[in-house]
């Protein structure tokens, strides 16, 4: 006899939820991030006084390298989270209750 699946709550679909969003808002800003830093290091090679944007750049990319794994702590478990919802529901289109 196989153990029955634990119920989903509206607990776990809240998490998911808020998991799936905090993963959407965290690849945003680091895309935001991404453009930020090309839009220095292009100011820092058009003049050669404004090199401190170079550094801002690279001070960038060192935050956008630290947050990967943040991105992937959070975007694995709310891609899990959310397939084992989908998987859970009834299927409306087939006709399932």
């Amino acid at each position: 006899m196989q153990p029955r699946p634990r119920e989903i709550t509206a607990d776990y679909r809240h998490r998911a939820g808020v998991l799936t969003w905090s993963a959407v808002v965290v690849g945003a800003l680091m895309a935001v991030a991404l453009v930020v830093s090309v839009v220095f290091l292009i100011r820092a090679d058009q003049d050669t006084r404004n090199a401190a944007y170079g550094y801002l750049a690279l001070v960038l990319w060192v935050g956008i390298a630290a947050a990967v794994p943040v991105l992937l702590a959070l975007a694995i478990p709310a891609a899990r989270m959310r397939r084992r919802l989908r998987e859970r529901q009834p299927d409306v289109r087939a006709g399932g209750a």
